[in-house]
């Protein structure tokens, strides 16, 4: 780094910390030089991801429109804004670590529903309708018997596990009876 002051390459780093989010570096630099205190920023050269869409275009990946389609469905439900904007950090971060530049809309999709579905059933409903393009009545009341029966499975199995005896045993033995 250059000093800005006497444009000496000589300096050290007198502190660091994460900044913008932890997608940045903050660090403050004394120059050996002339004792000139300067901040730099280190951020990870991002590359352009490339949302490949149903008809076979291309497009910039925008946070903005997965915040915008994510907050429709939540609209009038008690998510809070806060939910939703980390909701979309968990879908960006997870989009940014795929291995290529282009990821397709409907992994985008199933991010978002995989991530909405613990948050608000209602909201889930909602993307999905929209995300799966019903084309009637009898598909959207098919993915909500699904969700009812895949809810019910977890409960029955949660209440089994709090049913379960310690020590594993579930039978009671004859001397016991």
């Amino acid at each position: 780094m250059r000093c800005p002051s006497c444009q000496s390459m000589s300096n050290r780093v007198v502190d660091s910390r994460a900044a913008r989010d932890r997608r940045a570096i903050r660090r403050r630099r004394e120059c050996l030089e002339c004792g000139c205190r300067f901040t730099t920023y280190e951020s990870l050269e991002e590359r352009p991801l490339q949302v490949l869409k149903r008809d076979g275009s291309a497009e910039e990946f925008r946070r903005e429109k997965v915040r915008a389609g994510i907050a429709i469905a939540c609209a009038k439900r008690p998510v809070s804004s806060a939910q939703v904007e980390a909701l979309v950090d968990r879908v960006e971060d997870a989009v940014s670590e795929s291995v290529g530049v282009e990821v397709p809309s409907s992994e985008i999709g199933k991010l978002v529903m995989q991530e909405l579905k613990p948050l608000d059933r209602v909201a889930y409903i909602r993307y999905a309708s929209v995300y799966r393009q019903f084309q009637d009545i009898d598909e959207f009341q098919e993915m909500v018997d699904e969700l009812n029966l895949r809810e019910r499975h977890d409960l029955r199995a949660r209440f089994q596990g709090e049913l379960s005896l310690p020590g594993g045993g579930g039978s009671v033995e004859e001397g016991d009876r």
